[in-house]
């Protein structure tokens, strides 16, 4: 009896010490705070209150249980975990005044767009989102212009973010927002957001050191793209083993590009059922855009596979600001892309007459395009639209089937296969004021090539430079 007692004390006192340990996270149950998983009772009291005080107490985990939980806006604080379990849903509110107005430090173009979020912070640190859970916004219950929209997730200015596992579904505008933050992990998450406008997957803007990894988009909007939509340049960024749909670009940097991309990867993904672009890399609000590597991708049924555009918008991201000048995008290689099902249009590499993308290098490319182009087709005169709105299809249909290149300085072509669906009477390429092009693919000889006002472009096995034809 007595060595039974002591047995019993040692596994109490075991107990007692796993529970109390330094470092032991902390769980904080919203329902023990007064929430109901009944989807019908507005939870939004009870769950920054356990916000708070897990964040009073230096941190820990928040928990939703299995259910249905009824939101409007909470703020996330540093050192806070919030966990949806497996079987919990976090809803949105449908009604727009349950979304308080906030507004941020950070000044960006972002201003016109939004002050409503479910989910916000602002210059927290050690943030997450995690579990088997989903957060739907209800996004079809919002009409109107941008800032009667509310969006699903926007963190600004924040450190050490973590995002991980939960499914994402309905927004009524964008579906995450992660602006000047630092230090960014997204993994594994799903993503379906196609019931309102602008409803775009996941938003990288101004940010620095960002992984994306392992996410599975469906869109009605850009599906992965990276911003630049104050003077903060967007940099060191990958996105990975990804699998990506959208009612418009898959993978995308710019169309804001105010202070631009450095240091950029994308790789090993899948792209389906993209209206617009596979891969679309644009500035033409200042900025620059320097070192960015593409690689590894297979894309079906698409606009067009590839498209890059160096152009002059010029918008400011603030009253008052001067207009920012020319942009430069140079450094970037575009590799191992498989591309069947692209439309009728091609793909553009288009910078400005004044100002010429650079270093541009595709190699081990598959594309295969819809075809059908007319003689009208390949000898229209392409406008250069400076000032227009960045879209693969904003030239018209062009005069090649497969890569409209125009003003390029330094571009290689590495065993680039262009095949077609049906006819065409329009050249696979063509080189509109290029200089210093190098190409060695077999499968596009000289006669599938049209030169015109380019200097030092060479294809190999024809001994010669062929500067125009």
């Amino acid at each position: 009896m007595g060595r039974t007692i002591t047995q019993i004390a040692v596994v109490f006192i075991a107990l007692l010490v796993t529970v109390s340990a330094p470092g032991a996270e902390k769980i904080y149950d919203v329902c023990d705070y007064g929430a109901k998983a009944d989807g019908k009772t507005l939870c939004t009291g009870a769950i920054q209150k356990a916000i708070d005080q897990c964040h009073k107490d230096g941190g820990g985990t928040v928990y939703l249980a299995p259910g249905t939980f009824l939101s409007s806006t909470i703020y996330m604080k540093t050192g806070v975990t919030l966990k949806l379990a497996a079987g919990c849903t976090l809803l949105g509110s449908k009604n727009l005044k349950d979304y308080p107005p906030t507004v941020q430090a950070f000044r960006s173009y972002t201003d016109n767009y939004t002050e409503k979020s479910l989910i916000y912070a602002e210059k927290a640190e050690r943030i997450a989102i995690t579990g088997r859970g989903t957060i739907d916004g209800q996004g079809a219950s919002f009409k109107g212009p941008y800032k009667v929209r509310p969006y699903t997730i926007r963190f600004i200015e924040c450190r050490n973010v973590t995002v991980e596992d939960i499914t994402l579904r309905n927004s009524p505008m964008w579906m995450q927002h992660y602006m000047a933050c630092d230090d960014v992990r997204i993994s594994g998450i799903t993503v379906h957001s196609r019931v309102n406008r602008n409803n775009d997957g996941i938003n990288i803007d101004s940010c620095r050191r960002v992984v994306i990894s392992d996410c599975n988009i469906s869109s009605g909007d850009d599906a992965i793209v990276l911003k630049s939509t104050s003077a903060r340049i967007c940099r060191d960024v990958t996105v990975s083993n990804c699998v990506v749909s959208s009612r418009c670009n898959a993978l995308k940097m710019g169309t804001e590009s105010n202070g631009g991309f450095k240091n950029i990867v994308m790789t090993g993904c899948a792209i389906y059922d993209t209206r617009l672009a596979g891969i679309a890399l644009e500035v033409v609000d200042g900025g620059i855009m320097d070192r960015v590597v593409v690689s590894n991708i297979t894309m079906d049924t698409i606009g067009a596979p590839i498209f890059l555009r160096l152009g002059n918008r010029a918008r400011a991201f603030k009253k008052d600001m001067e207009k920012p000048g020319i942009g430069t995008m140079k450094n970037i290689t575009i590799s191992n892309i498989e591309a069947t099902g692209a439309g009728l249009t091609g793909c553009a590499i288009a910078g400005l007459p004044e100002a010429a993308i650079e270093n541009v290098t595709l190699s081990n490319l598959r594309l295969s395009f819809a075809g059908g182009g007319t003689k009208a087709d390949a000898n229209r005169a392409v406008p250069e639209k400076p000032a227009a709105y960045p879209e693969y299809s904003m030239f018209g249909r062009l005069p090649a089937y497969g890569l409209y290149c125009r003003h390029v300085k330094g571009l290689k072509l590495l065993n680039v296969q262009l095949q077609l669906a049906k006819a065409d009477q329009r050249r696979a390429v063509v080189f509109d004021d290029v200089e210093d092009a190098f190409i060695d693919s077999p499968d596009v000889s000289s006669e599938m090539i049209r030169i015109v006002g380019s200097k030092d472009v060479f294809i190999r096995g024809k001994g010669k430079d062929i500067s125009e034809q």
